[in-house]
């Protein structure tokens, strides 16, 4: 089994609200990610962390990749190879019916 627990999407944007809400009350932002790690009972401050991060990003007040861009890259690379296999068996099969011994010729 894996070790990574998988959080729901309201759990992540529930603590990036949180952070943004009580940053302005602790002496610094991880601080402030401890306590809501400890809060809603997230693991570490880290994963925290990594969510408002991506909020940022996705908020565009950060630069990077976006959760819809990552997304979209991932399901494009998917298809990709999708195609290239599928490329490699038709290659394959002309390959095998062309030389094909016995295979009237027209």
């Amino acid at each position: 089994m894996s070790s990574r627990k998988k959080y729901p999407v309201e759990l992540r944007e529930r603590a990036v609200r949180m952070f943004v809400e009580i940053r302005d009350q602790h002496e610094s932002e991880w601080a402030a990610m401890k306590a809501v790690a400890d809060l809603l009972g997230v693991g570490t401050p880290e994963t925290v962390r990594k969510w408002v991060r991506q909020g940022e990003i996705d908020g565009g007040t950060r630069p990077g990749v976006s959760t819809d861009e990552s997304a979209e890259l991932k399901r494009l690379r998917r298809e990709n190879a999708e195609l290239k296999r599928t490329n490699g068996i038709l290659k394959a099969a002309s390959v095998f019916f062309a030389a094909e011994p016995g295979r009237p010729q027209r």
